[in-house]
């Protein structure tokens, strides 16, 4: 029996597929990779089924001849606009009270939430447990082995649309590719994974992956996913408003981002210059000016999203960012500035040391974390189920921002945003 799995990353901007395994000391083995660029794909979702097959087959040859292993299913990342989250709530009156709740009870219960009457067009994704009640006891984590007559599970829904979930499914499962999907898995919940620390989804964390087409978010607290969400824009579109910002290419304005982008223009000087190709010169402050402004936007979306979970005077782990777009010059400062939250920059923490320190760069996260989720599962451990209770002992909490009394101010502020997620013609 191989121990091993595959994971494709779908990204806007690169595909990238990976082989790895868990190894004895619980730590992930990097097998084989593969990398290539992306077309077809647009802020996060496959628009061009043909251009992404042939690249998916051209990734998959490559990780097959590059590791010297074969394999015929694969884990795949999902991301996109149209991915949305509800809360919903199933009851079951038990048969007989006076009998200990069993693990199978509480399998049925979440086995009836896969059966939710979804909107028409619409799939479910993850079903993930945040409490129970039994009776009249509310917000339980760990029912099994209680007792009593009336047991409700309170759940997070992902929640898709079918048509892009089948999109998918058709790039792998075809002539060309011949791959089965083994399992779809939300990019934020695989990339928070590969970064998070557990004391960090047990004080309350947000994470935040900001890819080349959209901005990922996943809220854990108490150690439990309370919200996700996809923001339809990333790095890509920094890059677009530097292009038309500066009248230069698109290429040339992705590389002066990479090269010479940062945040806080504030601290750029006026009178200090780049040239390209000898031909042009734009100040560093103009530059960092553009990516101010598009950053704030995002940073934006991603605190009204948070604000909508309900969680964001809980996070006293703060904010970590990930993914290609948190590299920016100054970005932790910047977001800690915009939104009065501690923040740290992930990579993936759990590889171990002959993997290749390449993959602990944070735009390696999504791919990672699909590893790790994909073995979770193979493992027959059910998806996000698994829920623990915090010791005892008080956990000391990580101090506060100081801007942390102005929280309040903050997401009035952001309210704005909620026209982006009303509107699709406004992205």
């Amino acid at each position: 029996m191989k121990n091993y799995i595959a994971a494709i990353d779908l990204g806007t901007t690169k595909i990238v597929a990976l082989i790895g395994e868990k190894t004895d000391s619980e730590r992930y083995r990097i097998l084989g990779s593969c990398e290539i660029p992306s077309t077809g794909i647009v802020r996060g979702e496959v628009e061009n089924l043909k251009e992404v097959t042939e690249l998916i087959k051209k990734s998959v040859d490559e990780l097959k001849l590059e590791s010297g292993l074969d394999f015929s299913e694969v884990y795949v990342g999902i991301a996109g606009q149209h991915i949305r989250c509800v809360c919903e709530s199933v009851k079951e009156l038990r048969a007989n009270e006076r009998l200990q709740i069993t693990q199978d009870e509480i399998d049925a219960l979440q086995s009836k939430m896969q059966s939710l009457r979804m909107e028409p067009g619409e799939e479910i994704l993850h079903v993930i447990p945040q409490s129970y009640n039994i009776d009249d006891k509310m917000d339980i984590r760990k029912p099994v082995g209680m007792l009593g007559k009336e047991l409700t599970g309170n759940y997070h829904i992902v929640i898709g649309k079918t048509i892009s979930t089948d999109i998918i499914r058709q790039c792998l499962d075809n002539e060309k590719v011949k791959l089965k999907l083994n399992s779809l898995i939300l990019e934020p919940i695989a990339s928070a994974a590969a970064v998070l620390e557990e004391d960090e989804k047990e004080l309350g964390v947000a994470l935040v992956d900001i890819g080349g087409g959209t901005s990922d978010l996943v809220v854990f607290h108490d150690k439990v996913i309370r919200h996700t969400a996809v923001i339809p824009f990333g790095g890509n579109i920094v890059t677009e408003d530097i292009k038309k910002g500066c009248g230069i290419l698109l290429r040339t304005a992705e590389a002066i981002k990479i090269q010479h982008g940062s945040c806080l223009g504030n601290l750029s000087s006026e009178n200090i210059y780049f040239s390209i190709n000898g031909k042009k010169e734009i100040s560093f402050k103009t530059l960092s000016q553009i990516i101010d402004a598009r950053m704030e936007e995002i940073l934006g979306a991603i605190m009204f999203e948070i604000d909508r979970s309900g969680y964001a005077d809980k996070l006293n782990a703060g904010i970590v960012f990930t993914g290609g777009g948190s590299l920016l010059t100054n970005f932790k400062q910047f977001a800690e500035l915009k939104t009065g939250l501690n923040a740290r920059i992930g990579k993936p923490v759990y590889l171990s040391s002959d993997s290749g320190s390449q993959f602990t760069q944070p735009f390696y996260s999504t791919v990672v974390g699909l590893i790790i989720e994909g073995l979770a599962n193979e493992n027959s451990i059910p998806q996000n189920q698994e829920m623990q209770i915090p010791d005892l002992e008080e956990t000391e909490k990580i101090p506060e921002s100081s801007d942390a009394g102005s929280k309040k101010g903050i997401m009035e502020k952001f309210k704005r945003f909620d026209r982006w997620f009303s509107n699709d013609d406004t992205v």
